[in-house]
Formats: C-alpha cells, sequence, structure tokens
C-alpha cells in the first residue's frame, strides 16, 4: 500500500496537477471563456424544459436527468470529508485555489460532454451508451488506448469507488446513530440493488428527485450557519485570499505550510470533486436527448459548478466561520482530525441535531455516488463486452458484491487504491481531449451559426475536423 501510495501521490501532485489544470485553461481560451457567457442561459433553458415536462426515447436520459445523475456522481464524500482534508492540510487558502480550478474545469467538461455526444453508440435494443472510452476508440481510433481506460474505469469506479462509498455510508450510520454494521450494509445493499435492477431508468428517476433535494438542503444547512455566523464573513473571506498567497502570515506561521502546499490541495480536491477531465461525468451526458451536442456540454457546465461552488464552497464556509477549523493549530496537527472537522463545525451550529444531520448528508452524498459510478463502469463493460446481457448481469453482481465488502476494509486503504485508480483513468481521457479539441471547437461554432439563425439541429458530423466519427 505504501508504494501504490507513492505512485498516486506522484501522480496527482505532479502529472494530474498540471495536466487536467493546463487542459482546463487550454479548452477555456479556444472555447473563448464559456463560463461566462452559457451557464446561466444554460440553467435557463433547462428550467424551461423541467417544467414542459418533456419526454424523451426509451433508452435515453432527459438532459436534466442526465445532469442529476453526474452530480450524483461528482458530489460524494469529497465535498464533504475531502474538503475539510484539503483545507486541514493546506489551509483555508487552499479553498481559493480550489475554486480557480472549478473555473477552468467547466471548459473541460464542456468538451467531454460535446465528445461523449458525438461519439455515442447505440445497442441493438436502441439503449444509448457512451464516454471516453468510445470517442478514444471512434475519435482517436485507438481500441487498445479504449480497453484501457475501460479497464481502470470499471477498477476505479464500479469496484473501488463503490468499496469507498458503501463504507462511508455504513460506517456514518454505525457512528451516529449505532445501526450495527452488518444491519446496515443489508440496508445498503436492498436500496441500490432495487435502484440499480430498474436499469437506466430507474436510476435516473431516482437521481432527478434525490440530488435536488439532497443538494439543497446541504446547502440550506451551511447557509444557516453562515447567518448565525455573519458578523464573522468578512474575516473568514480575508482569511482565505491571505492564506491562498501568503499562508505563512496566518496564525503567527504556525501552519507550517507553504504557497507551493496551499495551491497544490486546493487545486487537487477541486479536480477530484468535480471530476473535470477524469472521464467518469461524460458517461450521463452522452445518453441524453439533445438537439445539439453543444447543448449537452453548458447542462455539463451547471454540474461543475454545483459540485463545486456550492457543495464544496459550502463546506469550506461552515468549518472556516463555525471555528471548527482553526488556524493557530499547525496543519499537520489539524489533519489529524480533518475526517470530522465538519462534523464538528454542524455540531457547533445546530448541537447534536448538526452532526445526525451531517450523517444523513454524507450517506446521502455516498449513496447517489454509487449509483451514478455503477452506471458509468457499466457503460465501460457494455464496451468492452460488446452490449452482451449476460457479462452486464454478470458486472451487476460483482459490483454489488464489493458493496458489501467495503464498509469491512480499512477506509485508508480504499481512499489510496481510489486515488490510484482515478488518476489512472484520467489520463487516456486528458489525451483524447487534447487530440480531439479541434472538434469540440467545430461543434460550438456550429451551435452559435444554428442557433443565430435560429434553426437549431444535429450537426452533420461527417464535416468534423480531423477524423471523423463511425456511424452507430
Amino acid at each position: 500500500m505504501e508504494f501504490l501510495n507513492s505512485i498516486s501521490a506522484f501522480l496527482w501532485n505532479y502529472i494530474l496537477l498540471f495536466a487536467l489544470l493546463g487542459v482546463g485553461l487550454y479548452m477555456t481560451v479556444l472555447l473563448k471563456f464559456p463560463q461566462f457567457t452559457r451557464v446561466l442561459p444554460a440553467i435557463t433553458k433547462l428550467i424551461g424544459d423541467i417544467k414542459s415536462g418533456k419526454k424523451v426515447e426509451d433508452g435515453r436520459m432527459t438532459p436534466f436527468q442526465s445532469l442529476a445523475t453526474a452530480v450524483a456522481a461528482q458530489v460524494g464524500t469529497g465535498n464533504i470529508v475531502g474538503v475539510a482534508t484539503a483545507i486541514a492540510a493546506g489551509g483555508p487558502g487552499a479553498a481559493f485555489w480550489m475554486i480557480l480550478s472549478a473555473f477552468f474545469g467547466m471548459a473541460t467538461i464542456f468538451a467531454e460532454a460535446v465528445l461523449a455526444q458525438i461519439y455515442r453508440h447505440q445497442s441493438d435494443t436502441g439503449e444509448l451508451s457512451g464516454g471516453p472510452a468510445y470517442y478514444i476508440r471512434d475519435g482517436l481510433k485507438s481500441k487498445v488506448l479504449a480497453r484501457i481506460f475501460a479497464v481502470f474505469a470499471i477498477l476505479s469506479l464500479g469496484i473501488v469507488g463503490i468499496m469507498v462509498q458503501s463504507n462511508a455510508v455504513v460506517v456514518s450510520l454505525n457512528e451516529s446513530f449505532g445501526i450495527p454494521m452488518p444491519w446496515a450494509t443489508a440496508g445498503l445493499l436492498a436500496l441500490v440493488g432495487v435502484i440499480l435492477t430498474g436499469g437506466m431508468e430507474r436510476i435516473a428517476g431516482f437521481s432527478e428527485k434525490v440530488v435536488p433535494l439532497m443538494a439543497g438542503a446541504y446547502v440550506l444547512g451551511s447557509l444557516l450557519i453562515v447567518v448565525i455566523n455573519i458578523t464573522q464573513l468578512i474575516p473568514a473571506l480575508q482569511l482565505i485570499l491571505v492564506s491562498a498567497f501568503s499562508p505563512q502570515a496566518i496564525g503567527g506561521g504556525v501552519l507550517g505550510i507553504t504557497v507551493q502546499e496551499t495551491v497544490r490541495f486546493g487545486i487537487a480536491r477541486g479536480l477530484f470533486s468535480n471530476e473535470a477531465g477524469m472521464g467518469s461525468t461524460p458517461h450521463s451526458h452522452a445518453v441524453a436527448q439533445t438537439d445539439h451536442p453543444a447543448e449537452q456540454g453548458f447542462i455539463a457546465m451547471i454540474g461543475v459548478f454545483i459540485s463545486t461552488f456550492m457543495i464544496c464552497t459550502s463546506t469550506v464556509m461552515v468549518n472556516v466561520l463555525s471555528g471548527s477549523y482553526d488556524a493557530t493549530i499547525s496543519a499537520a496537527e489539524m489533519s489529524k482530525t480533518a475526517t470530522i472537522m465538519t462534523q464538528n463545525a454542524f455540531t457547533n451550529g445546530f448541537g447534536n441535531f448538526g452532526g445526525a444531520f451531517l450523517s444523513v448528508s454524507l450517506s446521502s452524498f455516498a449513496l447517489t455516488t454509487i449509483v451514478g459510478w455503477y452506471f458509468f463502469a457499466e457503460s465501460n463493460v457494455r464496451l468492452i463486452f460488446q452490449d452482451k446481457k449476460i457479462f452486464i448481469i454478470g458486472f451487476k453482481i460483482i459490483a454489488l458484491s464489493f458493496l458489501v465488502v467495503g464498509p469491512f476494509i480499512d477506509p485508508d486503504n480504499l481512499w489510496k487504491l481510489s486515488d490510484l485508480f482515478t488518476g489512472l483513468m484520467a489520463l487516456p481521457n486528458i489525451v483524447a481531449l487534447i487530440f480531439l479539441s479541434r472538434q469540440v471547437d467545430w461543434i460550438l461554432k456550429d451551435y452559435d451559426q444554428k442557433n443565430k439563425l435560429g434553426e437549431l439541429k444535429w450537426p452533420d458530423l461527417n464535416e468534423l475536423p480531423g477524423r471523423r466519427p463511425k456511424k452507430s
């Protein structure tokens, strides 16, 4: 585990840190800063689609369902425990760099969603599937790299990732409510099993109902703590900004960290929490029914806004405002209690109810992540085994088996494995994003041209620059 952890640390702290941020910056400039001009119109259109109750064909999701499924995967224990760990190890200034990385990540995830749309595959039964493995195979014309991504995605999301989240759910319920771990595990298995056996339709229905309620409740609870501590808001914002560029100026210099460490922890946690560039969320955006691929790219950007700008920022403000984070304690000491930092913050704000509320929130976040990650992993099983039903059923049984095992394994080791496989999964995706970036730019220009004329329709993919997509 120490050897694997050292590989994972090198991968995240050096290669992926610069690669993911670099891709985000490149896409932002190439697409002319879509973060400023595309998100608000996309939110307005999404609300209109929800109100209209627009129906889609079988084997597809509505744009909102695909967004909800993506957010279900993005918002997990990392948004609560992971963010607390980042500000414990990198100081409150890490929050500034976390938000900055999310800003550039919005352009990256736009590119992922667009490529997932144009290279998606339709099975003989009419069910859509897609994701990085598909645009690597049909866009880059590399079957080997596509299979490498698919294998890492299955291991990262469908096996190790599910164990990480099931561990978080069961342990949280056991510690907060005294529910025996075997009973909590059995209940989780039954609930997840019912959702997964319903296929894409049930997963989409579950996500669109639970995710808004879950995210809304957590943000509302965080806002209440901000209101309770409103007199500390300006000092807290000053603390974040100052420590982002000069962590040694905080707490009399006891943090014991450098600007480089603050930047590293903030950017790495931001990228990990919103999953931009990692290749996970494109699987849900691929199956959305939309008039133009660019529209789903805009929807995908909303997911990063929700996961980082809303959820992660809420976690940061709760910890800093409530006094749960103490700038007079060194980062090394603070890191030892990072896992319970946010729980202490809610307990400080709401008493025993706050601790119970956070436990329920954490369990809900982890549950939706299990469902989302399973769906993503299954898309890669479909690619490797060519949509054969027996292998899909077999993988479902394997995934549920590891869900049962997860709560009884050391969570530290699970997180280390998760970081490693997630990082390995991201590498082929980053290569594809770079080489297919011209196609993303072409799709956006095609959208603007047609939208301006009021003739929005699916583009002629045979006109894509460079390599042409494989027709499904």
